[in-house]
């Protein structure tokens, strides 16, 4: 069962401690979409049935990647792709967004999605793995 959108913003505003809905809305897509572009098939399908519909359609059509990119180029296209954002403040809105995403997952299909992207991306989910 999906997330509603409502409660789906609020949560991502309350992690990137965003001043309003617009701000979350925002960091939401863009994260979303450069997810999107590094998952593919059921575990994609999986995680966009548990978004809500906005969000869903995102990480479901996103720009197709030429590679899979770090977890530090991931930080950097997202500062790209947020007018006035540094790495830093990319890295606080990667945070608010995949948190949030990895809550309405569950632990299994988090796993799953981050067994489809390079070493190191548990970090910016919040699931920090051993060794």
């Amino acid at each position: 069962m999906s997330m509603r959108r409502e409660s789906f913003l609020a949560h991502v505003r309350e992690r990137g401690e965003y001043e309003t809905v617009e701000e979350a809305d925002r960091a939401a897509r863009v994260v979303l979409a450069l997810l999107g572009a590094h998952l593919v098939g059921p575990v994609r399908a999986e995680l966009a049935a548990r978004l809500p519909e906005t969000y869903a359609l995102i990480l479901l059509n996103p720009l197709r990647a030429a590679e899979p990119l770090s977890p530090e180029r991931f930080v950097q296209a997202t500062a790209a792709w947020i007018e006035g954002a540094t790495e830093e403040t990319a890295l606080w809105d990667i945070g608010a967004v995949l948190s949030t995403a990895a809550a309405a997952a569950g632990d299994v299909l988090t796993r799953e999605v981050l067994l489809q992207l390079p070493p190191g991306y548990d970090t910016l989910f919040g699931y920090p793995q051993p060794g």
